[in-house]
C-alpha cells in the first residue's frame, strides 16, 4: 500500500468508527494532484454508486493565485444526506473530537448531462438544473487540526464534507440574481453572518460549472439526480456538538438544525 492509498484508507477507517484522529493521517499534500489523487482513493474504498452529490469549497484568493482555481469539490455519499424536516430541527452530525462546521448552501439538483462538461461555463450548466434547494452541508472530519490545513487538508477527506441537509426547493430562476437570494447564519440564536449568493464569485452557476470540470478531471462525472452544493453562503462556521444552527433564507424557507455528536 502506497502513502495515498494508506492515506485514504486511514481517513476512511476513522470515519466508519467515528473515531477521532489528533492530526492528518501522513503528509499533507501540497499540490492538488496529490490532494484530489487520496480523495479518489477514497471514493473508489466507498465506490463511485455511493456518491449522492458534490460539495463545492472555496480557496482562498492568495492560495487560489498560485494554482490557478478558486474552488475545490468533494464528494457527498449517499448514507450522509437527509431532507430537512418540515417542523423541528434536521440533526448536524459531529465528529466527538473531531472537527465540524455549518455552511448554508444552495444545493442543485442535475438532469442528464451532455458530453463535453469538462469545458463548462456557468450559461451551459444552467440548463442542467432540475431543482434547485436550499440547503445545509454538513462539514466536518474525524480530523481535528484540519480547518487550519486549508484545501489540501480537505480536500483528500472528502472535501470536509459530512453530509447534506436539503431544504425547500426554490425556483431555478432565483439563481440568475445572486444577489437577491440572500441567507441568515444563526448559532444559539445569534446572528453570526447575513449575505448573499453574489458572496460566491460568480454565483451558484459558475461553482456547478466548476464542479462539471473538476469532477471530470478526476475521471468520474456528475450523474443525472446527483446534486451540487454550490458553496457557503454565508461563511463557514465551527459548531459543536449540542449548538443549534439555522440557516435563514427568508421567504425561500429556513433550516434549523441541532448538531450532535455522532
Amino acid at each position: 500500500m502506497n502513502e495515498v492509498e494508506a492515506i485514504a484508507a486511514r481517513l476512511a477507517e476513522a470515519r466508519r468508527t467515528r473515531t477521532a484522529l489528533a492530526e492528518f493521517p501522513g503528509t499533507v499534500p501540497t499540490t492538488l494532484e496529490a490532494a484530489y489523487a487520496i480523495q479518489r482513493a477514497g471514493i473508489a474504498r466507498r465506490g463511485i454508486d455511493a456518491i449522492a452529490g458534490w460539495k463545492v469549497g472555496r480557496i482562498p484568493p492568495a492560495l487560489a493565485e498560485r494554482l490557478g482555481e478558486d474552488r475545490f469539490v468533494g464528494p457527498v455519499f449517499r448514507d450522509g444526506v437527509a431532507d430537512a424536516p418540515a417542523q423541528g430541527e434536521a440533526v448536524f452530525p459531529v465528529f466527538d473530537g473531531g472537527s465540524a462546521a455549518f455552511e448554508a448552501e444552495v444545493a442543485v439538483v442535475l438532469g442528464a448531462l451532455p458530453d463535453g462538461v469538462s469545458a463548462a461555463t456557468p450559461d451551459r450548466a444552467r440548463g442542467w438544473i432540475v431543482t434547485a434547494h436550499i440547503a445545509v452541508e454538513v462539514a466536518g472530519s474525524p480530523v481535528a487540526t484540519l480547518p487550519s490545513l486549508g484545501a489540501f487538508g480537505s480536500i483528500p477527506d472528502q472535501g470536509n464534507n459530512n453530509g447534506q441537509i436539503i431544504g425547500a426547493a426554490i425556483p431555478v430562476a432565483a439563481l440568475d440574481d445572486p444577489a437577491a437570494l440572500t441567507c441568515t447564519t444563526r448559532i444559539d440564536g445569534v446572528e453570526v453572518a447575513r449575505a448573499s449568493a453574489s458572496a460566491l464569485p460568480g454565483g451558484p452557476l459558475a461553482a456547478l460549472a466548476f464542479a462539471a470540470r473538476r469532477v471530470a478531471r478526476m475521471g468520474l462525472r456528475l450523474e443525472p439526480g446527483q446534486f451540487v452544493s454550490t458553496g457557503a453562503i454565508t461563511g463557514v462556521h465551527a459548531v459543536r456538538a449540542g449548538q443549534a444552527c439555522v440557516a435563514d433564507f427568508g421567504h425561500r424557507g429556513t433550516i434549523a438544525c441541532r448538531s450532535r455528536a455522532m
